[in-house]
């Protein structure tokens, strides 16, 4: 089976291609250098030539403080990118795999949010990614992966972050709660669902449990071993360009491990 993944060299791309190659898939790895997805005539061009069974979309825009003034672009990538990876795959008959987020939701709801919940994105962010999921949703066959608060090994993130602050005093937010993903978990969720030929639909792909940013900050310098001068803030302390949902965690149905196991096992490969 040949798998096309978009955005290769992204955060989740370095994790997830040499993980579907593993489970015996031919991974055609694809970026702006090979494949931008802006451009209608270059997707068909290259979905044609490389008849995957499955594109895995992940290139996005993903700075969701800079999609409120960078609108245009923000669109572009992740809805008319999206639109012309989904049109494609569905004129050739491709299944679509397609990464979306929890700020889909307004974070008003104070049970886990189920995949069937309507969507209220409070972000322009949030909504170039549901615009994006209601254009994957004309692919007929595809798989909305929704999954929250990313960190891998292999880009900028949340812990990566805050372990290179901890030598200063911090406040973190504690009244936003979420689900940590760990990449590699994201990459085990999408290989479940195609490999194990799941319903169609959207998922939610995210770690178990939950917690808010100051807890997570928390478990992350209590795994590490540092000792950080560590304070628990407000939103309204600490405000942002794009607001964010208060809380966003999601049922994920055991697709995931715990966050806290998952954190723990990123933390000790790290040290490797």
């Amino acid at each position: 089976m040949k798998v096309l993944v978009t955005g290769a060299n992204g955060m989740l791309g370095q994790d997830l291609c040499p993980m579907l190659e593993d489970e015996g898939f031919d991974v055609v790895e694809t970026d702006i250098h090979n494949l931008d997805i802006t451009d209608l005539k270059c997707v068909e061009t290259v979905l044609k030539s490389e008849k995957p069974d499955y594109v895995i979309h992940c290139a996005a825009y993903t700075n969701v403080d800079k999609a409120e003034e960078d609108k245009e672009t923000a669109y572009k990538i992740n809805v008319t990118g999206t639109k012309n990876i989904s049109d494609t795959c569905k004129q050739l008959n491709i299944t679509l795999v397609y990464i979306s987020t929890d700020y889909v939701f307004d974070g008003t709801k104070k049970e886990k949010y189920l995949p069937t919940d309507e969507p209220n994105p409070q972000s322009v962010y949030g909504q170039t990614k549901l615009d994006g999921e209601k254009a994957v949703q004309n692919c007929e066959k595809y798989y909305i992966t929704r999954t929250s608060w990313l960190y891998g090994h292999h880009g900028k993130n949340f812990v990566e972050t805050m372990i290179s602050l901890k030598d200063k005093d911090l406040k973190v937010v504690d009244d936003q709660v979420g689900c940590p993903t760990w990449t590699v978990e994201l990459a085990n969720g999408i290989i479940k669902i195609i490999t194990e030929n799941l319903p169609y639909g959207i998922y939610h792909v995210c770690g178990s449990g939950k917690t808010s940013w100051y807890g997570f900050a928390k478990k992350v310098f209590e795994l590490g071993g540092y000792k950080v001068n560590l304070n628990p803030c407000t939103t309204q302390e600490f405000p942002r360009p794009a607001k964010r949902p208060a809380y966003s965690v999601m049922e994920n149905n055991k697709i995931c491990r715990n966050w806290e196991t998952a954190l723990k096992e990123y933390m000790e490969l790290r040290c490797e």
